[in-house]
């Protein structure tokens, strides 16, 4: 028999849109604000699909979040090639392949549950009185954990660029190289691209063909780098490695270890704000070691966190540029000030 077209897939902005198909996770504001993290340039695969609700992928499945007082509230869109169809609450809905359970535990380690922030935020108010004026303001802010490939290539893309430009950039790289996952209320939606898809030997010709520019040649330079090297499961194993070794590791890698002077930044390493500065590549180191490999003590310093070290914590740190023996001071006095989770400090 011929199988007949299933129908176009709808986005679910609440729960009262077809409530079977959504699940919560206990989770109080001052443990997450949902807002603030997925609009904080950590990650650049989430919008605001409605008021209050976020889409966006994650372990290769589409995912629309919502934040409602003490809970996080979420629901998974099954692929277009899982012919499984569904009829619930009167909602003709794919049913994604994954359990209950399954999915609780993938946006607890997405979101670092486990790492309790409301005593983190109390340990640096106590060390910190500056800490202390920013924390009423920015409650909740934590930090992801990324899967290393999708990070070291995004942050790969954010020299001389703002976060925009980087989300339209990172959209482009996983429609041409990524899996398609689904397709809802119109707009599509793909998987990041596997490092073997950015390997191909037209991979770079490609991406300038994207509006990737010199960055072109850093995607398909580290890719082939990891490919011929570590490859993508020595890239995670380095969440076991040290701080230094993991960093070491990443500035080896072509964009990475290449220094790459950019014009300005707006945080979390996003375009390097010192004109010819040899410092973006260890911003982007930091960047992949805080949000992808468990380092919690690596602490990226751009132009706003010098100048705030220097004007408002007096770090005599740098001349008339951030070299990188100031870039490692700043980084060794925000450890000492705020402790083994320095990184998430600075997040906030």
């Amino acid at each position: 028999a011929l199988s007949t077209p299933s129908a176009p897939m709808k986005l679910r902005d609440a729960p009262s849109a077809c409530p079977s198909l959504w699940r919560c996770l206990p989770c109080p504001p001052a443990e997450l604000r949902l807002d603030l993290v997925l609009s904080s340039a950590q990650s650049f695969r989430w919008w605001e699909s409605s008021p209050g609700s976020w889409t966006g992928v994650v372990g290769e499945r589409v995912w629309t979040l919502r934040q409602d007082r003490d809970r996080l509230w979420y629901t998974v869109y099954g692929e277009e090639d899982e012919h499984e169809e569904e009829e619930r609450d009167g909602c003709s809905a794919k049913a994604a392949k994954l359990n209950g359970a399954e999915a609780d535990g993938i946006l607890r380690d997405y979101f670092q549950l486990d790492v309790g922030l409301s005593a983190l935020y109390r340990t640096w108010e106590a060390a910190d009185p500056l800490f202390c004026k920013v924390a009423k303001d920015f409650p909740g802010v934590r930090v992801l954990r990324l899967d290393p490939i999708e990070c070291l290539f995004s942050f790969i893309c954010t020299s001389n660029n703002h976060i925009s430009r980087i989300t339209a950039m990172i959209e482009r790289l996983c429609q041409a190289f990524g899996r398609r996952l689904c397709c809802l209320n119109g707009r599509t939606y793909h998987a990041f691209p596997t490092l073997s898809a950015l390997t191909g030997t037209d991979a770079e010709d490609r991406l300038r063909a994207l509006g990737f520019g010199y960055r072109a040649k850093f995607v398909s330079g580290s890719a082939q780098a990891i490919a011929e090297g570590l490859g993508a499961e020595g890239l995670s194993q380095l969440r076991t490695a040290p701080y230094a070794e993991a960093r070491k590791v990443l500035c080896a890698l072509p964009g990475v270890g290449a220094k790459v002077g950019a014009r300005s930044g707006v945080g979390w390493g996003v375009g390097c704000s010192i004109r010819g500065s040899q410092c973006c590549w260890l911003q982007v180191a930091d960047c992949v070691c805080l949000l992808s490999l468990d380092k919690a003590e690596a602490v990226p310093v751009d132009t706003h966190i010098w100048q705030i070290a220097r004007q408002r914590y007096g770090v005599a740190a740098g001349g008339k540029s951030l070299t990188p023996r100031a870039y490692q001071e700043i980084g060794d006095f925000f450890r000492r000030l705020w402790g083994p989770h320095a990184g998430w400090a600075q997040a906030v």
